[in-house]
């Protein structure tokens, strides 16, 4: 005996079994995005980079900038003159006296090492710094330092940072652009003296000492 199933019925059965398909995919997705989130959630978030850290010698490279923006180009170092030449009259011969001791022009040293620019800036440098050193009466490091970085010299430019007594020693590396500028400071209240010196190119700070 044959059953006879109506058109209709099978119609809706198979929009029946359809929508039951469409429901079980949606709740398969939504269980994935879940887990995804959760696994998600789990894992540890990359740390935010902050690009402004970066540069942290702009400030001091502005200022090394500013003190020397007067100043000649670099180039190459030349040794002074050793004074104005004496012009005798034609035919005559100079005898000097025998007491008399010829001037020996420096082979070393900031006269020598240092190019135009360091040179120039070297004197600022120097002036700027000893202007504000020869109010200390008792110079230690803490206030030496305190002045140096108010001036725009960084930490990591300050070396050697030490006091003896009354007077407290220190050297600042300048070295900028390929130049061997740096300074050899001693703070000693209104017998400060600072003055230029000569470090490597490259390298380690490392002063030549006078």
């Amino acid at each position: 005996m044959r059953t006879l199933v109506s058109t209709s019925a099978v119609a809706r059965s198979s929009r029946y079994l359809r929508a039951t398909l469409a429901v079980a995919a949606l709740t398969t997705m939504a269980l994935t995005a879940c887990g995804t989130e959760k696994a998600d959630a789990g894992r540890p978030q990359s740390k935010h980079v902050d690009t402004a850290g970066a540069r942290p010698n702009s400030a001091f490279t502005e200022m090394l900038r500013q003190v020397a923006q007067s100043c000649p180009p670099s180039a190459a170092p030349e040794a002074p003159p050793t004074g104005p030449a004496d012009t005798l009259p034609p035919g005559s011969v100079e005898t000097p006296p025998s007491d008399t001791i010829e001037p020996i022009a420096p082979t070393a040293g900031p006269e020598v090492e240092l190019n135009a620019r360091d040179w120039c800036a070297g004197v600022r440098h120097e002036q700027r710094i000893a202007q504000e050193l020869w109010d200390l009466a008792d110079p230690n490091p803490t206030q030496v330092r305190a002045i140096l970085n108010d001036l725009g010299y960084i930490d990591e430019r300050i070396h050697d940072l030490k006091q003896s007594g009354t007077t407290t020693r220190f050297y600042v590396d300048l070295r900028d652009r390929g130049g061997r500028l740096c300074l050899d400071g001693l703070a000693a209240g209104e017998q400060t003296v600072v003055e230029m010196c000569v470090a490597p190119a490259i390298g380690p700070f490392t002063p030549q000492k006078q």
